[in-house]
């Protein structure tokens, strides 16, 4: 199978030669001639599968083929995304694929000035790339409309459709016109998800070319049971112990960043952090120096679990497991893509065993566990069965406690802070309701 079987135009297959693209993976080969041919799309597929190019290369040889002239203020398609790394990133994607098309591409997010991108929205855009809050912004100040958008895409879905975007989500749909194509593209989409989002689209294509919310088999998958308090040593050990040479690492909440990266930077090593409180410049620039392999070591939130696509980027470590279960999947894909071998690593404490539990249930397996000495935790990691389930009798702890009675596994939402800055997501998940109806709370 080739790109030119497919259907794409020579100039798009000029570009794809040009960046050494050269077999289209399963997702693109049965998504594009879906899209080229105008069908609804509900598409899932691994992380670092080559999604972005799944409907961006169709979207933009329609809007080529068509060659309607785009007004002032208006765009022809819009590719929505949940944070301001993604749209950065499946940017500069399009514009690649675009080289030769007389297409013109553009990308808004918060986190900087609003005027130039108003500026720039007075000349009209063919295809825009944008979060949701940052859209509405454009939209309400009457610098951007949509009356001439044939195609709305959604990237990462999963995360588009959940609470802290389902007020953003029924705002745009009641904005956007009503015959238009609709594109979902996602690693992981939950059973009512893909119900609701169902209603949403005309008689979809559904593309599903490896299991639900699975991991790639090319990343390795460990844990390293630790108390809670020396997490933070234990990275640091493993860092000189495992001469890591570039890792990235999820740390649950803003101060956790900063705190690591200041602890990294006494010890000597070249380390920088990503998170909601940054100004976007500086999250930037923090991603661009780790991608150049400038920077050893980068502490992020989960604002850059979605995004990131790090050329042969060996480790993924989790200092702190995340509270969304499906957010360990985007998490670790960030190693391992396009068929490289990477691994990941998750430092646990008993406070965690509930989302390791759904972790292990969601992914279909159970993660090794491997004890670092030194750092044996006082405080056990309960077992867990092979479905993922907390064993209730955990094994017996190999050091004695120094004081009786059982210990309870901690209030461990209590401490949890929302990491996404563009919108928060909460624990508590909500879905946007189609018809007008009041919204449903998950159970």
């Amino acid at each position: 199978m080739t790109f030119a079987k497919l259907g794409l135009i020579e100039p798009l297959l000029r570009a794809l030669q040009h960046l050494d693209y050269n077999t289209p993976t399963p997702v693109q080969a049965q998504a594009i001639p879906a899209v080229l041919a105008g069908r609804d799309l509900m598409a899932a597929a691994q992380t670092g599968t080559g999604k972005t190019a799944g409907f961006a290369l169709p979207v933009l040889q329609r809007l080529a083929m068509e060659g309607a002239k785009v007004a002032s203020n208006s765009i022809r398609a819009l590719v929505l995304v949940p944070t301001r790394e993604l749209a950065e990133q499946v940017h500069a994607n399009i514009r690649e694929y675009a080289e030769h098309l007389p297409v013109s591409t553009y990308a808004v997010y918060g986190g900087v000035s609003i005027n130039p991108q108003m500026m720039r929205l007075r000349r009209g855009v063919d295809l825009l790339v944008a979060t949701p809050g940052r859209l509405l912004d454009l939209f309400r100040q009457n610098a951007l409309k949509f009356n001439q958008v044939q195609v709305l895409v959604l990237d990462e879905a999963d995360r588009m459709l959940d609470l802290g975007f389902a007020e953003e989500l029924r705002a745009v749909y009641a904005a956007l016109p009503t015959k238009r194509q609709t594109l979902l593209f996602s690693a992981t989409f939950s059973d009512e998800i893909r119900m609701l989002a169902g209603l949403a689209l005309d008689n979809p294509v559904s593309i599903e070319v490896s299991p639900r919310n699975v991991t790639a088999s090319t990343v390795k998958q460990w844990l390293v049971p630790v108390d809670k308090k020396r997490k933070a040593d234990l990275f640091c050990h493993l860092l000189r112990k495992q001469r890591w040479k570039q890792v990235l690492v999820f740390a649950k909440t803003r101060n956790g960043v900063d705190q690591l990266v200041e602890r990294l930077r006494e010890e000597g090593v070249n380390a920088d952090g990503i998170h909601g409180d940054r100004p976007q410049a500086t999250r930037q620039r923090a991603l661009d120096t780790f991608k150049a392999r400038e920077v050893q070591v980068l502490v992020a939130t989960d604002v850059a679990a979605r995004g990131l696509d790090i050329d042969d980027l060996p480790l993924v470590v989790n200092l702190d497991l995340p509270i969304v279960a499906e957010d360990y999947v985007h998490r670790i894909g960030r190693t391992g893509r396009a068929g490289n071998k990477g691994e990941a690593i998750s430092l646990i404490c008993a406070d965690e065993v509930q989302q390791l539990s759904a972790i292990e249930t969601l992914i279909r397996q159970t993660l090794p566990r491997h004890e670092e000495p030194d750092y044996i935790p006082e405080h056990r990691v309960p077992l867990t069965d092979a479905n993922g389930q907390v064993v209730k009798k955990p094994k017996k702890p190999k050091k004695p406690k120094e004081s009786g009675g059982k210990r309870g596994l901690g209030r461990w939402m209590d401490s949890a802070e929302p990491t996404l800055s563009e919108p928060q997501v909460k624990a508590v998940r909500k879905v946007p309701s189609f018809n007008g109806g009041p919204k449903k709370r998950k159970p």
